[in-house]
């Protein structure tokens, strides 16, 4: 996987301001507003900051967070997680491994084989629609 490697005004022009606020400077959006929290069509998302694929709808559930909430990304690979102990909490956070944008948290309570909730910011993101056969 190639890395990508912008300067901050690169980033700047090529993202929204809401874009820009959740991937590079580790924003998230309000509960429940995200375009993104109720798709059930079939596709995959991907970082809205280098395109790259991180999780799919075959992973995506409702979990009443009000975030997309997803028990695993689509390869190992495609996130890295670490330590976020802001806010006065403990947590894991999740960021786009080719471009290192800001996606979420992942926490240890999701219904998947591995029990994860990945808990991604829809702003972080775009959906590409899959039609199945």
């Amino acid at each position: 996987m190639d890395k990508v490697d912008r300067s901050d005004a690169e980033w700047r022009a090529n993202l929204t301001p809401e874009q820009y606020r959740i991937l590079r400077q580790g924003g998230t959006e309000p509960p429940g507003s995200g375009a993104l929290l109720h798709v059930k069509d079939k596709g995959e998302f991907r970082c809205a900051g280098c395109g790259e694929p991180l999780f799919s709808t075959d992973t995506k559930y409702e979990s009443g967070s009000g975030w997309p909430s997803f028990t695993a990304p689509k390869s190992g690979e495609a996130v890295k997680e670490l330590t976020d102990s802001s806010h006065g909490m403990v947590r894991t956070e999740v960021r786009c491994a080719r471009c290192e944008g800001h996606l979420g948290h992942v926490f240890p309570d999701g219904p998947g084989p591995e029990g994860l909730r990945y808990c991604i910011n829809s702003g972080a993101l775009e959906f590409d629609k899959r039609d199945d056969d």
